[in-house]
């Protein structure tokens, strides 16, 4: 049996390659800024917040760490309809893409703060600064500082995770992989190119992700 590679095939089908690399990034980017923010706000309601909040905010944690990707985004696309709550597939792939990163970078997080010196905690009190504002001008640039390589780590497996999303017809990368090999059988060439896509964008990424950790926490 021979073989013959024939990546010419790809060309007709740049534009929608193009435009699955170009969903991905924003996919990433997006998810990236809303569940870290989100994870944020669950590690504060963890350590500083009212026990009920942090109740709430174990439990998230918990459901969501100890089940499948896809099984979440399955339940918000599939799911949710039966309860009224219909979203479109983009819709749907944002937000699960939040709602899993914010569980995991809140732990992540939450094991920065309590890496920070209780005696910087102590002289915001002293200086009768409240949880808010220990929280906000103490606690969190040192939170972020000791965990950013982490948190930089997920954010490239959210991303590379983010390939489940083809799954209900969301047009990434991976959904446009799958459209051209059923139009032209060239799947050998087509997943090549698509892994080479993905590993060049987790290159740039973690690129990119170093320089913001430079320009935030430069070494004194």
């Amino acid at each position: 049996m021979k073989f013959a590679l024939n990546f010419s095939d790809l060309l007709p089908y740049w534009n929608v390659i193009l435009a699955g690399l170009i969903f991905t990034i924003v996919l990433t980017a997006v998810s990236t800024v809303a569940g870290v923010a989100l994870g944020t706000a669950c590690a504060w309601a963890r350590t500083f917040g009212p026990k009920w909040a942090g109740a709430i905010v174990r439990g998230y944690v918990e459901v969501i760490r100890n089940t499948p990707f896809i099984v979440q985004l399955f339940f918000i696309f599939f799911g949710l309809p039966a309860l009224g709550v219909k979203l479109d597939e983009t819709t749907a792939a944002f937000l699960t893409m939040v709602i899993n990163l914010g569980a995991y970078s809140a732990e992540i997080i939450r094991a920065g703060i309590k890496a920070v010196p209780p005696g910087h905690i102590e002289a915001g009190d002293s200086l009768a600064m409240t949880r808010f504002e220990i929280f906000r001008h103490i606690v969190l640039k040192q939170a972020f500082q000791k965990v950013y390589p982490a948190l930089s780590s997920q954010i490239i497996i959210v991303m590379l995770g983010s390939s489940v999303v083809s799954q209900i017809s969301a047009e990434d990368l991976t959904y446009a992989a799958n459209f051209v090999q059923s139009r032209n059988f060239r799947a050998f060439e087509v997943y090549v190119v698509a892994a080479l896509l993905y590993l060049l964008l987790a290159i740039v990424a973690r690129f990119i992700l170093r320089g913001v950790g430079r320009l935030a926490f430069p070494k004194g």
